[in-house]
C-alpha cells in the first residue's frame, strides 16, 4: 500500500519517556472493524449505519474504507481510495477464499462478515480475541505542534508489525446523484482519508512524532493508529489500535 507523501525526516522515532502535553488517549480496544463500502452499492447503506453505531462504542475502532471497483455502475464514489480496494484483496489473498464484496467487514484483521450484520460483527470480535490480538497498548499524545504515538509491548509476546496512522473524517454526508443509491444522502463514519506509515514495531517500546500539519488536513478531525502483522499488501492480525479526536 502506498503511503501518503510524508517526508521521512518529519516522522522521527524518539525515546519512550516524554511529557504529556495537550490531549491524550490510551486505549486497548476489543475490536477493530474495517468496513469496505461503496456509494454505488445498494446493499451498503445499512452497513454504513451499523458502522456509525459502532463508531460510538469506545471499545471499538470502527473505520470506513470506501472502495472504487463499483465506480463503473453509474456513480463514481467520492470517497473511494484504490488503496482500500487493494487492502481488501490482500485480506482475501491471505485467507485464500477470494471473498471480496461490499459491504464487507473485516474484524481484527482476521475474520470477514457481512457488514450490515451487527450481531455477526460482535461474534467475530469475541471470536478473534485471543493470543497477540490487540495486546499492544498504544498511547496518543497531542499538542498544538505534534502528535506523539507510543507503542508498548503487550502481556503476550507476539509477532512484529507495521505501525500506521490513519487520518479520519468522522462524519461525511454524501448526496448520491446516480447509480443504485441515486437520490439518497448517506452518512459515512470514520472515513479513512490517508494512510501514513510510521515505521516498524519489533517488540520494544517505541514513540513516533508526527508534525500536526501532516495530520490536520482539510476534513480530517480524528486519527486512528493501528499496529498490524504482515505488510500493507498482506495484512494480518491487528496487534494494537487506538483512536483520538482532533477537535
Amino acid at each position: 500500500m502506498e503511503c501518503r507523501g510524508v517526508a521521512l525526516s518529519t516522522v522521527l522515532a524518539v525515546a519512550a519517556s516524554m511529557s504529556t502535553i495537550g490531549a491524550s488517549a490510551d486505549a486497548q480496544p476489543r475490536g477493530v472493524v474495517e468496513l469496505f463500502t461503496s456509494q454505488g452499492c445498494s446493499s451498503c447503506p445499512p452497513a454504513d449505519q451499523v458502522l456509525g453505531d459502532l463508531a460510538h462504542d469506545p471499545s471499538i475502532v470502527a473505520l470506513s474504507l470506501p472502495i472504487d471497483y463499483w465506480d463503473y455502475l453509474g456513480w463514481k464514489d467520492t470517497l473511494a481510495n484504490p488503496q482500500h480496494s487493494a487492502r481488501q484483496r490482500g485480506y482475501a489473498r491471505l485467507r485464500g477464499d477470494r471473498e471480496v464484496y461490499t459491504p464487507q467487514a473485516i474484524v481484527n484483521g482476521a475474520v470477514h462478515v457481512l457488514g450490515s450484520d451487527k450481531a455477526a460483527i460482535e461474534r467475530a470480535v469475541a471470536q478473534t480475541r485471543h493470543g497477540a490480538t490487540l495486546s499492544l497498548p498504544i498511547k496518543l499524545v497531542r499538542s498544538d505542534r505534534e502528535l506523539d504515538v507510543t507503542v508498548q509491548p503487550g502481556a503476550t509476546e507476539g509477532p512484529s508489525g507495521e505501525v500506521w496512522l490513519c487520518t479520519l473524517s468522522t462524519t461525511v454526508p454524501v448526496a448520491i446523484g446516480r447509480g443504485e443509491n441515486h437520490g439518497h444522502t448517506v452518512a459515512y463514519h470514520n472515513v479513512v482519508r490517508h494512510w501514513i506509515k510510521l515505521g516498524e514495531w519489533t517488540g520494544q517500546t517505541h514513540t513516533f512524532r508526527i508534525p500536526a500539519a501532516d495530520v490536520e488536513t482539510d476534513g480530517v478531525d480524528a486519527v486512528a493508529v493501528i499496529v498490524q502483522g504482515g505488510s500493507a499488501d498482506n495484512p494480518r492480525t491487528m496487534l494494537g489500535a487506538a483512536m483520538d479526536s482532533l477537535r
